[in-house]
């Protein structure tokens, strides 16, 4: 599904990422975990082309991508919801998520299903945005993405600030994905959480990976949790 190859990614001449290579089958769900400032997001606008890589390269479902223009990016199937969520607080829920359905090779998500996700968002739909709350604009920025028909989706912090039912909402929405053959990747402070709905994960430190395996394992691992992620 995704494949990244020894990217190297700079902001300015400040280089933030340092040869770094990973992988997403389908239906996949992999946790990017790490201190903050360790490039986790970084990560995630090289994939989406907001900070490309200068050296190494990307593909996605068959395509290379490593230059490619964000909304490019975007209609071949690459959904995403960003740490500030990035919706129009003027506009109606509804006309919000009318925004993020495009076409693309994979199937794009009812809001029906959305309902069934996170069942406030249905009595939601016309009020404006800026008299939700944090996790009610969460529910709108994951379901604008699901509209639009990814096969892989990048969630940035998603359960950041929320109220613990809506984190396991949050959570259970990644499940529901890999459920239904969506790829996840899924950067999150909580490891906890992100490793018991996730199948993989990556650790990066400084801009580089320090540790690859299978997420149950480094769950159970508390001593070699506690090394890598310093808790």
């Amino acid at each position: 599904m995704l494949a990244i190859s020894n990217i190297q990614s700079f902001y300015g001449e400040t280089q933030a990422l340092f040869g770094v290579s990973l992988k997403v089958t389908h239906g996949e769900a992999i946790a990017l975990l790490g201190a903050n400032g360790a490039g986790k997001t970084t990560i995630l606008r090289s994939i989406l082309g907001l900070t490309p890589p200068r050296s190494g390269e990307i593909s996605f479902d068959g395509n290379a991508i490593t230059r490619a223009p964000t909304h490019e990016i975007s209609k071949l199937g690459i959904g995403w919801v960003p740490e500030e969520r990035r919706i129009f607080p003027s506009l109606k829920v509804r006309t919000n998520l009318s925004l993020g359905t495009k076409k693309s090779n994979f199937r794009s998500w009812s809001l029906g299903e959305c309902f069934s996700l996170f069942s406030a968002l249905e009595y939601l739909m016309d009020r404006e945005c800026e008299n939700l709350s944090g996790g009610e604009m969460q529910m709108v920025a994951i379901s604008r993405a699901l509209l639009g028909g990814p096969g892989l989706m990048l969630m940035d912090e998603p359960s950041q600030g929320l109220a613990p039912k809506l984190v396991q909402d949050v959570m259970k929405s990644v499940r529901t994905m890999k459920d239904e053959g969506v790829a996840v990747i899924l950067v999150e402070q909580h490891a906890g959480r992100a490793l018991e709905v996730t199948d993989r994960v990556y650790v990066i430190d400084k801009g580089r990976v320090i540790h690859e395996g299978p997420s149950q394992a480094l769950l159970d691992d508390a001593a070699l949790r506690k090394n890598l992620l310093g808790g």
